[in-house]
């Protein structure tokens, strides 16, 4: 077995598993210690490279596009602090890290291992029920349905519509920005219903805004990643095969559908405005935004 245990976690190859575990030390962020351990196959990396450096030097492993639900959830964004396929080294410890990696590109080379992206998810992603507490609402997957309840500081017009309810089988996707401080994020649930909607995250009822503790609210991918490893896997959504052109065209609503949504979420505003929950203004605001993205 090729190992190295480093401050910020541990790697570990038998020869058919990469096994990554958190550390515990403090500086570890939050949202690693909080995913766990992860069993990486073999099957499912593309490559790995040690970059040494003056003071700390880095191992990097690269997955087979379509592989990972983390890494398609994430979209590259996770912080580097907090990517589970980087592990910072200490500079005595780099000839251990360039034995591992060496280890682990043989094995690819035995193997043969192709690069090419995978046809599907050969990581199961987080398991559930998972529950993330945001600076917008606390958002639960059970694996079959998502729930949305809104904190006291969430915009009326989330607060209004009560707990959002949503089936895995109307998500389209998931999207997912991580605060990163400086900038909110979001979490934005796109359904059949809201994939052309283009209503602000703040005020959007199939979205989290992410306004408050990065730390905290980075943890909303776990949720982003275990929803995304049950719903169909990006290869079947974006092949060219004339085939799979019945399916692509189903996961967009018709025009009438369209009217028809608009329609709905019309209703729904008027509704609201009528009883009061909303006032002249927010109403006049959010129905601008609805017809906008229609």
């Amino acid at each position: 077995m090729a190992e190295i245990i480093q401050r910020d976690g541990t790697w570990a190859f038998d020869g058919t598993t990469v096994r990554i575990t958190p550390g515990l030390h403090r500086s570890v962020p939050l949202f690693r210690q909080t995913y766990g351990e992860i069993a990486v196959p073999l099957e499912a990396v593309a490559g790995i490279v040690f970059e040494p450096e003056r003071k700390r030097g880095r191992l990097r492993m690269r997955l087979r596009e379509g592989a990972d639900p983390l890494l398609h959830a994430t979209g590259g964004r996770l912080p580097d602090t907090a990517d589970p396929y980087r592990l910072a080294v200490d500079v005595d410890r780099a000839g251990v890290a360039e034995y591992v990696a060496e280890e682990i590109r043989r094995a690819l080379l035995l193997d043969q291992i192709p690069k090419d992206p995978t046809k599907a998810y050969l990581l199961p992603g987080p398991p559930v029920p998972v529950s993330v507490r945001s600076s917008d609402g606390t958002v639960s997957f059970d694996g079959t349905q998502v729930r949305i309840d809104w904190s006291d500081t969430s915009d009326r017009v989330k607060r209004a519509t009560g707990p959002r309810i949503i089936g895995v089988g109307d998500l389209v996707q998931v999207e997912w920005l991580p605060n990163s401080g400086y900038e909110d994020g979001f979490l934005r649930f796109v359904t059949h219903e809201t994939v052309f909607s283009k209503l602000p995250p703040e005020k959007d009822p199939y979205a989290l805004d992410l306004w408050g503790s990065a730390r905290r609210d980075l943890l909303t991918a776990l949720v982003a990643t275990a929803i995304t490893a049950r719903l169909p896997h990006p290869s079947t959504r974006t092949g060219v095969d004339p085939e799979d052109r019945p399916q692509l065209a189903a996961a967009v609503p018709r025009p009438a559908d369209h009217h028809d949504v608009l329609l709905r979420r019309l209703r729904e505003l008027g509704e609201l405005h009528r009883d009061g929950v909303l006032t002249d203004e927010e109403f006049a605001m959010t129905k601008a935004v609805v017809l906008r993205g229609f």
